[in-house]
């Protein structure tokens, strides 16, 4: 309390102020009646006339005894008032007297004798009815059994917010004597509390007379100095009779236990909900970094204020097959992190970096240990095991870090990485069921961290093979341009069996080719691989495109997996393209000067089903018309009709002409998201002007 507020206290404590009607002598309606020494009436209170029903103009002046008092007892009146007035002894008790309604009413007296200042004595009366003293008495003597036996705390604050009354059980929950609160201030018996926000409350209760019910309340007292103990406190204004406001009475009962108990089966929701979502969200695709960055997000801001996870870089690059090694420092590469604000706790962390930790780190002691590393209190001799840097300990010392957790990432045997926790403005320090909870997100992302890797290991062996098997860039052509592109599926996926050829036949003759192995991964790519071969080489024998289709088809029966195929020649000196399609999505031609089309060619049936013909489709292709062959991953989606998306494709093309392999951008970008399930081949061929050669009405036509 400051000098000035005491100021105020003690002026407060010296001013007169009056005392509104509703108090404990209104309520008890307490007369004064005083005699002389013959016993006549001299002076009578208001009061007087309610205990004994007479004014005082009827009873000043007349003999007490005579008046108040029934026959029978005359003689005991007389004889006690002769006694105080001989004696000076005080009496009191209760004494029945006689009302002026003719009623017997027992009244409680205290006699005491009076002096004047010229020797004359008087005898004094108080006097209050005996019923309503009684019942004064019993509620005084229950109210103070009920506080003072009572298993809360209880205690009464005057207006000022002063201490007034304090029960025996709060004494036990401050560790402080009932005495030592009388008169002082929350604030200066309990200053380790918040207590502005408590005489908030009190202030806000003794205005409006709202109780306030069940606040919660945590802190430590003198009785309990090193545990945190938590309060159910309840305030309720209290008033007098006559509305007169006493104070602020305050309900004190320890529900640490509950409290805890909520606490702990709070955690447990939390951490339930926390591994609930890391399984829905981590692993969504087979791609380490973006499960690593699905973990770090999920354990922001909900775990910790920073998350990064750090992968050994021989686990990256598959040199690791027995779990870590038992010395010596470890090479890690930073996949992922996430913070809740901008930060110094990440200066000079980012994806992609490789860094070096000496054995004595924390980050190597994890996974080395294969155990949660904790430091709920990180000191200064901390941070050098923590930072990347002694710049780096200085960054994160001056973002206040102040705790730290890392957790292995184990799949199987392996360990795989880390993550780290980091804490600064969480105002709560790791602890072990931190330390348990990281540990079980960390368990199951590791598995999806480890599965994307296997995938991306597998997925790069099938790209890398199925790119070796495509052509390189096309031979010079004889009327005829054509640009190609190839583009993986999405990470998400692996790659499929999509390829396409351009192969140059005798007398300037072009053979166009695109196809798709149905399935992926390796044995996509090779029976891709296969069928490519085998195209080429009937290629070589001036097969008619249905003639090289039922060779394909008896090749692909064999590789038990089927495949759709469009195979195409032009002779660009008869500015003629025969075609023939097993299975396969139609090809679209471009005229010059008019809009895209889709050919109208027998559909046929997939390589590899067998017994079913195909057929050859001729049709003028004169300089300036492109054809354009593709696989189905251009199109097709999992939510749209096929029809609409050749539609867009059709639309898609129909615009301004753009260069040829601007063309192929131009589709992917259109039509394909960066997440797309399914590989795609894109082959584009324009007829070129041959001189000699007249320039024919295209006239589709069968053979």
């Amino acid at each position: 309390m400051g000098a000035e507020e005491r100021r105020q206290d003690e002026e407060r404590d010296r001013r007169a102020v009056p005392s509104p009607p509703g108090g404990l002598l209104d309520l008890l309606s307490v007369a004064a009646v005083v005699l002389d020494a013959r016993g006549r009436c001299v002076l009578w209170s208001p009061q007087a006339e309610e205990v004994f029903g007479y004014t005082a103009e009827e009873a000043l002046g007349q003999y007490a005894a005579q008046l108040l008092v029934h026959e029978e007892h005359i003689e005991l009146v007389i004889k006690l008032f002769a006694e105080v007035m001989e004696t000076g002894a005080n009496w009191a008790g209760a004494f029945p007297i006689r009302h002026k309604d003719g009623t017997t009413r027992l009244v409680e007296f205290r006699n005491v004798r009076l002096l004047d200042d010229h020797g004359a004595v008087y005898a004094l009366g108080i006097a209050a009815d005996h019923t309503t003293l009684q019942r004064v008495e019993t509620d005084l003597a229950l109210s103070e059994r009920l506080v003072s036996q009572a298993p809360i705390g209880i205690a009464l604050l005057d207006p000022e917010l002063r201490y007034v009354l304090v029960n025996p059980a709060l004494e036990r929950i401050n560790g402080i004597p009932a005495a030592d609160h009388i008169g002082h201030r929350t604030r200066e018996i309990l200053p380790r509390f918040d207590v502005d926000a408590i005489e908030r409350v009190m202030r806000q209760v003794l205005l409006t007379g709202t109780p306030v019910i069940d606040q919660y309340v945590v802190g430590r007292t003198p009785a309990d100095p090193d545990s945190d103990h938590a309060w159910s406190v309840s305030f309720h204004r209290l008033e007098g009779p006559g509305g007169r406001i006493i104070g602020v009475a305050t309900s004190i009962v320890d529900v640490s236990e509950r409290h805890w108990a909520t606490i702990k089966a709070e955690r447990a929701q939390r951490r339930l909900t926390l591994i609930a979502d890391a399984s829905a969200r981590v692993g969504t695709r087979l791609e380490v970094e973006k499960t690593a960055q699905e973990l770090t997000e999920v354990a922001v801001p909900d775990l910790a204020d920073v998350a990064a996870v750090d992968v050994l870089d021989a686990v990256l690059a598959f040199r690791r097959t027995n779990g870590s090694q038992e010395a010596g420092p470890e090479l890690f590469r930073t996949l992922a992190v996430a913070t809740v604000y901008a930060t110094d706790l990440t200066a000079g962390v980012k994806p992609g970096d490789a860094i070096t930790y000496e054995e004595d780190r924390l980050i190597t002691q994890c996974v080395h240990t294969r155990q949660a590393v904790l430091v709920p209190r990180v000191e200064e001799r901390d941070l050098q095991r923590i930072a990347r840097s002694p710049d780096g300990a200085v960054a994160l010392a001056r973002a206040g870090l102040y705790s730290y957790l890392a957790v292995p990432l184990i799949a199987g045997s392996e360990v795989l990485g880390v993550l780290e926790l980091l804490r600064a403005h969480n105002p709560l320090p790791f602890d072990e069921d931190d330390a348990i909870l990281a540990g079980e997100i960390a368990a199951r992302a590791a598995v999806a961290i480890d599965n994307a890797r296997w995938h991306q290991n597998v997925r790069n062996a099938a790209e890398t093979l199925q790119r070796s098997l495509l052509p390189g860039r096309p031979p010079q052509l004889v009327g005829l341009e054509v640009a190609s592109h190839y583009q993986p599926a999405g990470s998400s996926a692996e790659v499929g069996g999509d390829w396409y050829d351009v192969i140059p036949l005798a007398d300037d003759k072009t053979a166009l080719v695109i196809g798709d192995v149905m399935g992926n991964g390796i044995d996509a790519a090779a029976n891709m691989g296969r069928l490519r071969t085998a195209t080429g080489t009937l290629a070589d024998l001036d097969l008619a495109p249905e003639e090289v289709l039922q060779h394909l088809d008896k090749t692909t029966h064999g590789l038990e997996q089927y495949a759709t195929c469009i195979y195409a020649v032009y002779d660009p000196h008869r500015r003629e393209c025969r075609i023939a399609n097993a299975g396969h999505l139609p090809p679209v031609l471009v005229r010059n000067g008019r809009h895209p089309e889709l050919l109208d060619l027998p559909t046929g049936a997939p390589l590899g089903v067998g017994g079913v013909p195909f057929h050859t489709t001729a049709f003028d292709l004169n300089p300036g018309d492109r054809l354009v062959l593709y696989t189905d991953g251009l199109v097709e989606t999992r939510h749209d009709p096929i029809d609409e998306r050749l539609d867009t494709l059709l639309r898609t093309l129909d615009g301004p002409r753009r260069p040829m392999e601007e063309t192929c951008d131009w589709l992917l970008r259109a039509l394909r998201h960066p997440d797309d399930h399914d590989d795609v081949a894109l082959l584009i061929a324009q007829a070129m002007p041959i001189p000699g050669c007249a320039t024919r009405e295209p006239k589709p036509s069968f053979v």
